[in-house]
């Protein structure tokens, strides 16, 4: 089992972040065979890099100085939101000056890719259900779902455990790590999450209850992590059969 704090975020990222998730993680008993892995690191920049130049040499990355305000008048305009391939912008088909603030985006196709989650089992994940995948941001941070790829690649990664709001990425990931020269994808499996009454997921920026806060509420390791298992509905025989995998 691997450790990755997936935090690209340059602009945002504090080290007291990533403490207080290993303090929790610590308390709850986990232990990784490796990491945490430093993905702000030298090699793993340089990793991003060769897989950006890969993509570049086959024609699929560029320039696009769309905005979430260009997508919403864009929506607002046609009363729909962009779907499918490229962007509102056509940027792939502008000379956008190199100098400008831009994000990059790699031009993976359209249409879908079948996978097995190995709780739901055979799915088709659309590729471009938004538009493009950005692999840069404007700031100049590598995304998620471009660094996860390369680094579940160069690391190895066999099975990816996550939570079942990442489903619609895993299409996405499984073109883009075969471009990058990863002919099998690894095996997915997609965790349900702990909801709040009205349906949304717990989120940390909204308030809701953390690890932490039922540590100093009282609650003992047992509890907690029998109330996980209980709510995730994961059946211990499948993770039972992992190989290697990130968390």
């Amino acid at each position: 089992m691997l450790l990755r704090i997936e935090d690209h975020d340059r602009q945002r990222s504090r080290a007291a972040f990533a403490d207080a998730i290993l303090e929790d993680l610590a308390w709850l008993g986990f232990r990784a065979d490796d990491g945490p892995i430093d993905q702000s690191g030298a090699e793993a920049v340089d990793a991003y890099q060769a897989a950006l130049e890969r993509l570049g040499h086959d024609g699929l990355v560029y320039r696009c100085d769309c905005t979430r305000a260009t997508f919403a008048t864009w929506a607002r305009d046609r009363g729909r939101a962009w779907t499918g391939a490229g962007c509102p912008g056509a940027c792939r088909r502008r000379a956008i000056p190199g100098d400008s603030v831009t994000s990059l985006r790699a031009a993976l196709g359209d249409g879908t890719e079948r996978f097995v989650d190995l709780l739901a089992g055979e799915l088709d994940g659309g590729v471009a259900g938004t538009g493009d995948l950005v692999v840069r941001d404007r700031g100049g941070n590598w995304t998620y779902g471009f660094a996860v790829v390369v680094d579940d690649r160069r690391q190895g990664v066999d099975l990816v455990i996550r939570g079942e709001d990442l489903l619609p990425d895993t299409g996405r990931q499984i073109r883009l790590a075969r471009l990058l020269g990863r002919p099998a994808p690894p095996r997915f499996l997609h965790h349900s999450l702990i909801r709040r009454a009205g349906g949304a997921k717990l989120s940390k920026s909204d308030g809701d209850t953390g690890v932490r806060d039922l540590r100093v509420a009282g609650s003992s390791l047992a509890d907690v992590r029998a109330e996980a298992a209980r709510r995730g509905l994961v059946p211990l025989e499948v993770v039972a059969a992992a190989g290697r995998f990130a968390t």
